[in-house]
């Protein structure tokens, strides 16, 4: 199964670009070669430019406590387990308290660091990374595998913080919907949404079926219309019907 994802604003969809830089740079970090550990670098650096919005780090603050206040309100219910409750009421606690704790402006480190910065700057430019303009960074890629790891992720742990906030509000916000299952009646389904706002859309289905969704949606209306592709990789309308499943999420 396939499961395709469309955020309904900005906000959603900044920390859906983050995420998906997160599994990126996790997976590079702990490789060994020093290009992989250049992609781990670079992508602390698009980590900074897309978390660049002064804002991010209230934002994901008062949605966890808006979170907690919400999960407070389940506590006299009967059909909540409360240990299960309160274990997610003290990871909500947890990674805020965290997130406070983090001063400055996200990866200041970083930006205060100029050998850092200097690296940055040419790696904007394509291949200005060579080992002619920056022998330090050629120097430093020669070092032992372990040793540029540990460079790398003392560079990165004071951004941790946001990641598991992100990744937490995430997890929570997946989890408000229930998935429907649907057809797109000669590939194409819409559905009326009457206004009630959404944060998520996401869309599940069978790898086999060869269907590719192109999402549109706002506050008024979703249309999915789905596509397929042929030899030459660009996309075709699909007009076989297409079993799928649907969640909208809301907090």
């Amino acid at each position: 199964m396939i499961v395709y994802e469309y955020p309904f604003n900005e906000r959603i969809r900044t920390l859906l670009r983050l995420e998906d830089l997160y599994e990126k740079f996790k997976f590079f970090v702990h490789q060994e070669h020093p290009m992989q550990h250049h992609v781990a670098l670079a992508t602390i650096f698009d980590m900074l430019e897309v978390a660049g919005r002064a804002d991010l780090k209230s934002d994901l603050l008062q949605e966890l406590e808006r979170q907690r206040q919400t999960l407070l309100s389940y506590r006299m219910n009967p059909n909540v387990a409360p240990d299960m409750l309160d274990a997610i009421l003290a990871e909500v606690d947890g990674v805020s308290g965290a997130l406070v704790a983090a001063q400055g402006k996200t990866g200041q480190n970083v930006r205060d660091n100029e050998w850092l910065m200097s690296i940055r700057g040419r790696t904007i430019i394509p291949g200005g990374a060579c080992e002619f303009d920056l022998p330090s960074y050629y120097a430093w890629q020669q070092r032992p595998a372990e040793a540029r790891f540990n460079d790398i992720i003392t560079w990165f742990t004071p951004l941790a913080p946001l990641f598991d906030a992100l990744a937490l509000v995430l997890r929570l916000l997946r989890d408000s919907g229930g998935p429907v299952k649907m057809i797109a009646t000669a590939g194409s389904y819409q559905q009326m949404l009457q206004g009630k706002v959404y944060q998520m859309l996401r869309l599940t289905l069978d790898e086999s079926q060869g269907a590719i969704p192109e999402i549109s949606a706002n506050k008024y209306m979703l249309w999915v219309r789905f596509t397929s592709q042929g030899g030459d990789l660009k996309p075709k309308p699909l007009e076989d019907d297409v079993p799928f499943e649907l969640t909208l999420c809301n907090f």
